[in-house]
């Protein structure tokens, strides 16, 4: 059997025929290399969106906005559909896809009727996008003259019960891929499988209950694809030239970073480079697999290659990172900071309500600290103020660059701050990871912060691990995006 690769295409890469049909010649690219590639597919682009607000208006009894909204979807998919097959099969193509969206209405109907969108309900209507599209996309390959296979993720991809934001269950993942993938890859098809949706352990094989990785999960769908069938590579197709060593919106002259070493990756994804989901990373680490950052628009650009252990790099910072919209907590008790299990008590609030923290820092008297602007910081400030005196500021953000060893490199914080010394910083984090200086500023000088910090570390880059040759076109090629 040849390498197996696993490619996915984000919403963007397969946005309509046009897109699609390129995806398709990239596809085939991999199988002329003797590679035999599994192809994880997002949504179309911006129809996640969509479902999602179709299921908000069906929630508050709103059925003629919900079904006005997959009436224009339902035209779209059919008339992407009808441009990439042959006529002899558009009316089952055709057929499946108003049979799916006959059953996408009626579960609107009735939960406008109920007028209560529960968890599993919202992971059956938003899953129905990555559902279409795997099966409009295999049969489009079949129609370029690839071997492909449709296969449903919900058979392979086994979470357990939280919807939202399912946990895989990696050993019954494995088990169930070598059942229904592996047998089709041996045979050299092209196996299209939806991301970013699963099924719970507790489904039975005829009646699969659907749930969701969580936005951006196809990315994550991949990376489990790619560790349970031991892959040569796990390759994301998105429409920016790999990761930048910043937003191009924001600096526009950001270069490609041609290698990064997993650790950096996740750093980088986890504190908001949007090009790679957070969990991502976390399958590949486990077998070792490369990850490549790819664009579909440009494929024949080398992309970015994440890997276990990168080289070394001159530049002490490969990437800087920005996260919006972040709220500062500042719970203050001047009796109780030291005590037994206080700390513990606070962050038992945070766990109760779900809600995940970015950064930390205690003084004597207060511990700050930073998390997502949400509807739920009301709740969560009133359950701390049981415990101590509470206020939160939001319109906050955090800049995160990342590195290797930026600990052991002297005067690397003087350098960092003398460069936004015009920028008033509020929480600082360094020491606490090897690769990862973060702090946080006010979001309207977020931008200024990142330019500054730029022309100040990336002035004269290190030609192995950046792209200078063609960085113009790189962020002409990715503004915009990332």
């Amino acid at each position: 059997m040849n390498k197996l690769v696993v490619m996915k295409f984000g919403g963007t890469s397969v946005e309509d025929a046009t897109a699609i049909r390129r995806t398709a010649s990239i596809v085939k690219g991999r199988h002329d290399k003797g590679l035999t590639p599994i192809v994880v597919v997002s949504a179309m682009a911006k129809v996640t969106d969509q479902l999602l607000a179709a299921a908000a208006a069906a929630g508050r009894g709103d059925r003629a906005g919900a079904l006005a909204i997959t009436a224009r979807m339902r035209c779209r998919h059919v008339e992407t559909a009808t441009a990439l097959v042959s006529a002899e099969a558009i009316p089952a193509l055709t057929q499946w896809l108003e049979s799916e969206f006959c059953f996408l209405d009626e579960i609107l109907r009735g939960l406008s009727a109920v007028g209560e969108l529960t968890p599993r309900i919202s992971d059956m209507v938003v899953s129905m996008g990555e559902r279409l599209s795997s099966r409009m996309i295999a049969d489009a390959f079949s129609h370029a003259g690839l071997d492909s296979v449709h296969v449903d993720s919900r058979a392979s991809i086994v979470t357990d019960a939280q919807h939202g934001k399912a946990v895989p269950q990696d050993a019954l993942i494995e088990q169930r891929l070598k059942e229904h993938v592996l047998p089709h890859a041996s045979a050299g098809r092209t196996v299209v499988m939806g991301g970013f949706i699963g099924s719970s352990m507790d489904s039975a094989p005829d009646k699969l209950i659907t749930t969701t990785l969580g936005r951006g999960g196809s990315d994550f769908t991949a990376a489990l694809v790619g560790g349970g069938i031991d892959a040569a590579a796990i390759e994301i197709w998105t429409d920016v030239n790999g990761i930048m060593t910043t937003d191009p919106r924001i600096v526009p002259e950001a270069l490609r970073v041609k290698t990064i070493s997993f650790e950096e990756a996740a750093e980088l994804a986890y504190f908001g480079a949007k090009v790679l989901h957070p969990a991502t990373i976390l399958p590949a680490v486990k077998k070792n697999i490369p990850v490549f950052v790819l664009n579909s628009r440009n494929p024949e650009n080398e992309g970015t290659r994440i890997i276990s252990l990168a080289p070394h790099c001159r530049s002490p910072f490969k990437s800087i990172a920005l996260k919006r919209r972040l709220t500062i907590i500042d719970v203050v008790a001047s009796r109780m900071l030291m005590s037994h299990g206080y700390l513990r008590a606070i962050f038992e609030v945070f766990d109760r309500h779900k809600c995940a923290v970015d950064m930390v820092s205690t003084s004597e008297v207060s511990v700050s600290l930073t998390v997502d602007s949400n509807e739920k910081l009301p709740e969560i400030a009133a359950d701390l103020s049981k415990l101590a005196d509470v206020k939160y500021e939001g319109r906050k953000a955090l800049i995160c660059m990342v590195g290797e060893n930026i600990r052991g490199q002297n005067g690397i914080a003087a350098r960092v701050f003398d460069a936004i010394r015009h920028v008033n910083v509020r929480m600082i984090s360094q020491g606490a990871s090897e690769i990862n200086m973060s702090f946080m500023v006010e979001e309207d000088e977020a931008e200024e912060a990142i330019r500054s910090l730029h022309a100040a570390f990336f002035n004269d880059p290190d030609p192995d691990i950046f792209d200078i040759e063609t960085a113009p076109a790189t962020a002409a090629s990715a503004k915009g995006a990332n």
